[in-house]
């Protein structure tokens, strides 16, 4: 294994400290391991928290900031945090108008993220809600969820909302859009090789150099099936067709996102969302807005995943609207 580490045990912990210092723009609390913005939103508003295992950056510390989350709280490489963390986030976050968070749809998520609400509630009287987020097509149940996997979409639930919620909207509504938006995108991804965990030491799973796994997970779970390595044409088509098939996108803006896992280089993700884009026009969909790049990673994992939001003028002006943070920015 190479990497630019230290110890595999302190990879989250260093890794913080090296955020922290080349992003002045938010706050770590490394007891906790915690993101927040260092300007935090005013009083009154409602704030908004996510996290998960770390390992799939930009997300979710890199969101941190204005137009998007108020906390990130980070676990292990592919591990939740714990519910003292989360709790400890929403306390941290909480501006008396209450705390949404989003969780992508992993088991351990799940349950961590529930159990803090309840903290929260229970020590503070602060009010949450969540959202869910479930969005990958390739299957129904994996290694790590019952359920659909939550990818992709996160970043445009954490975005657009981020954005409703920096104009003042109530906890309500903001659950309400949050949910919306989660029901209205739908992600499929591939893998040309596995990632490595750093306290693994070696990879997630075996991938013989002509192979490719369709429907990969964001921790390297198994997909739909493998096959061999075929044009980027034909890999288009891969991740196109079952998202299409899973929901209708036509007859609607679409925000669309073509994403990198983390060792793919831009010149192919390019190349990608070029047969990407011929596809979705043949097929009669809309693409109002895209987002090319690396957004929501699996390591060093090689490969794509494309996320399309069946969107509407609301939902194009929120994104739209300013984001001021390290892995987004625009409008400001």
């Amino acid at each position: 294994m190479k990497k630019l580490i230290n110890r595999p045990d302190d990879v989250l912990a260093d890794s913080l400290v090296g955020y922290a210092s080349a992003h002045p723009e938010v706050r770590v609390d490394h007891e906790r391991r915690i993101v927040y913005r260092t300007e935090p939103k005013e009083r009154g508003k409602v704030a908004v928290v996510s996290g998960g295992g770390t390992g799939h950056e930009p997300l979710h510390g890199g969101y941190v900031g204005r137009g998007m989350l108020d906390a990130a709280v980070a676990g292990e490489v592919f591990t939740s945090p714990t519910p003292d963390q989360v709790a400890a986030a929403i306390a941290g976050v909480d501006g008396g108008a209450g705390v949404l968070q989003i969780v992508k749809n992993y088991t351990g998520d799940v349950m961590n993220f529930d159990m803090a609400a309840e903290l929260a509630a229970a020590e503070t009287g602060v009010q949450v809600e969540t959202v869910l987020v479930a969005d990958d097509v390739a299957v129904e149940d994996s290694l790590f969820t019952a359920g659909r996997r939550g990818v992709g979409t996160t970043v445009l639930v954490e975005k657009i909302v981020g954005a409703a919620a920096e104009e003042g909207r109530d906890l309500a509504s903001l659950a309400a859009l949050g949910r919306r938006v989660s029901e209205s995108g739908r992600s499929m991804g591939m893998a040309l090789t596995s990632c490595t965990v750093p306290a693994a030491g070696k990879p997630t799973f075996e991938l013989p150099d002509d192979e490719m796994e369709i429907g990969v997970g964001i921790h390297g779970e198994p997909g739909r099936h493998r096959e061999k390595v075929g044009p980027a044409s034909e890999i288009a088509k891969l991740l196109v067709e079952p998202v299409l098939d899973d929901l209708d996108f036509t007859g609607a803006p679409v925000i669309a996102l073509l994403n990198g896992l983390g060792g793919t280089p831009l010149i192919e993700l390019y190349l990608m969302y070029g047969e990407v884009a011929k596809l979705l026009e043949a097929a009669g969909v809309t693409v109002a807005r895209r987002l090319v790049g690396n957004y929501i990673t699996s390591l060093d994992m090689a490969g794509s995943s494309l996320t399309l939001l069946r969107a509407d003028d609301e939902l194009l002006s929120l994104w739209d609207a300013p984001v001021v943070t390290p892995g987004l920015r625009w409008g400001a």
